[in-house]
């Protein structure tokens, strides 16, 4: 299986950015925590970040077909993002939402996510630790997909 992690903008700063709020783990630390619990799961993941919406856009959009699944934290892209909601449901290759902090505890303007109705799930609030979730998450969401497509009933714990 492989996994796509897109982080947006100011990802790139974790470590140094608000470490009250986003943990004192850099970027690059979490993608090496990532790729390690991955391959105990045998989940090949790339990574891509960037402070440029259309760059996150174009990564979402060549996903299709060459990944299993989109972990995804849009940064503040989450909350006013059109462009990338549309990105999100023009595939079908599943996207899962995380974050870092708990999105809804924060401020006003970060308790709507423009981004969560086209996305499989949502995590937040776990720290790193959200990005494991979201890809143990993933690999769920590809199993029962395929399990469907097979005509196995999914819904059976």
């Amino acid at each position: 299986m492989k996994a796509l992690v897109i982080n947006g903008p100011n990802l790139n700063r974790l470590g140094r950015r608000e470490p009250g709020i986003y943990g004192t783990m850099t970027l690059e630390q979490i993608v090496d925590h990532l790729r390690v619990w991955g391959a105990s799961c045998d989940v090949e993941v790339d990574h891509v970040q960037s402070n440029h919406e259309g760059a996150i856009i174009e990564a979402i959009q060549d996903s299709e077909g060459r990944y299993d699944f989109v972990i995804l934290n849009a940064g503040a892209l989450t909350h006013y993002s059109l462009a990338l909601r549309d990105a999100i449901s023009s595939i079908v290759t599943p996207v899962i939402e995380v974050h870092l902090s708990q999105i809804s505890a924060r401020e006003e303007f970060r308790h709507v996510s423009v981004i969560a109705p086209v996305c499989r799930g949502s995590i937040s609030g776990f720290g790193y630790f959200s990005y494991r979730l979201g890809l143990e998450a993933g690999v769920h969401a590809v199993s029962i997909d395929r399990e469907k497509k097979a005509g196995v009933n999914a819904d059976k714990p």
